[in-house]
């Protein structure tokens, strides 16, 4: 089965096993996904993450879930940028995400950066998605 927004598929399936309070969640592997995941687990979202082989050339991504006091370290999570909508901004156009305790998560010509890194690198992109 093929998706048509494989990272929106991974936000949701993080999102929905924090609701339900799993300790891990499997999903689909892809250069993109290993790059969020490794922003992610740098900001302390995430505890860790490992790839697991389903069979010849087919992979999972096993992300093992953070919380704190009972409670998910990630509050919310939205997707900005959609396959039939993307959303582009320069390093000037980013405001800071629910008053700077969050981040937008952006790939840019140097990678899956945080907005704050894009900020002081002056490099601008694709806004895939909010997180605090």
């Amino acid at each position: 089965m093929s998706l048509s927004d494989p990272i929106s598929d991974m936000l949701t399936r993080i999102r929905n096993a924090q609701v339900r309070k799993h300790g891990k969640v499997s999903c689909r592997h892809s250069r993109v996904n290993e790059d969020i995941l490794k922003v992610l687990q740098n900001k302390g979202f995430i505890e860790s993450f490992d790839t697991k082989e389903i069979r010849a050339g087919i992979s999972d991504l096993v992300v093992t879930l953070k919380y704190f006091n009972g409670e998910p370290t990630i509050k919310s999570l939205k997707r900005v940028s959609k396959p039939g909508c993307r959303i582009y901004k320069s390093a000037q156009e980013l405001k800071p995400v629910f008053n700077g305790l969050g981040y937008a998560v952006m790939s840019t010509s140097k990678g899956v950066i945080t907005d704050d890194e894009a900020r002081s690198q002056k490099v601008g992109g694709e806004v895939l998605f909010e997180i605090y």
